[in-house]
């Protein structure tokens, strides 16, 4: 489904990803990790064609540099974490916006009632079917995050991007945002590759984990690969293993206490 062979990029003639090979399959859900500034976004920036990129990218096997931006752009969508909001649209107006590229027409034609509906059903999908005539400016930071979504599906893409879109969001808002791109996956054998900041949240979303380190890959597999701590260890520089299993034992001890 995507491919990426020696993949080089960055800015102002400065190298942040260093040759990244790998494959994801149709329906896999991967989620990259590693600390700040080792190109996790970078690496995103690349797939979706919005920055040039040494090495060949494959979508669907053909190289994204032969694709015009508009092709790209109805086989990927990419749901950042601070998406901006400039004018007061309803919610089934914003998601109206992911529509256009499959009108005929865009922007200048009314949209048909094939494209009004699909987008009413995206609505409901995340669950905003109740507020879809309310202005955005108006909605919790969940709640837009679960409008962008809409938008996004409403590309009808075969793949998703995320750039950590759970950042600012509370552990409620967090898991539902990945619960609904688990039905998505699992309902239309699509593809999510996420960035991820929380490693306990992206081994419970992921199929597989890409740990990049210094813009390169350090380990691609299964979550099994990473339970050993070694590898994470090295590359966020502390013993996170060590770390999570206190924090276990803290709620352990604790929920024993509560029931004595």
């Amino acid at each position: 489904m995507l491919r990426l062979e020696n993949v080089r990029c960055g800015y102002d003639e400065i190298e942040v990803i260093k040759g990244v090979s790998f494959h994801v399959n149709k329906g896999e859900k991967i989620c990259i990790i590693g600390p700040n500034g080792c190109g996790k976004s970078t690496l995103l920036k690349a797939i979706a064609g919005l920055i040039e990129s040494k090495g060949e990218i494959y979508l669907s096997g053909i190289p994204i540099k032969k694709m015009k931006r508009a092709e790209i752009a109805s086989k990927v969508a990419i749901l950042r974490q601070n998406e901006a909001v400039y004018f007061s649209y309803t919610v089934y107006e914003t998601v109206l916006l992911g529509r256009y590229l499959h009108m005929k027409g865009g922007i200048f034609k009314s949209p048909s009632k094939h494209d009004k509906d699909f987008v009413l059903e995206c609505i409901d999908r995340v669950g905003l079917a109740d507020v879809k005539d309310r202005q955005i400016n108006t909605l919790s930071g969940g709640q837009l995050q679960r409008v962008f979504l809409a938008k996004a599906l409403a590309q009808e893409p075969c793949l998703i991007l995320l750039d950590e879109p759970t950042n600012h969001l509370d552990l409620k808002y967090q898991i539902e945002l990945i619960e609904y791109l688990n039905q998505w996956t699992q309902k239309d054998g699509h593809t999510v590759i996420g960035v991820l900041h929380d490693i306990n949240l992206a081994m419970h979303f992921a199929d597989k984990i890409l740990l990049l380190s210094d813009g390169k890959i350090a380990k691609y597999g299964s979550i099994n690969n990473f339970v050993d701590g070694k590898l994470l260890e090295e590359a966020y520089h502390m013993d996170i293993k060590s770390y999570m299993q206190k924090s276990l034992k803290i709620w352990e001890d604790s929920f024993v206490q509560s029931n004595v």
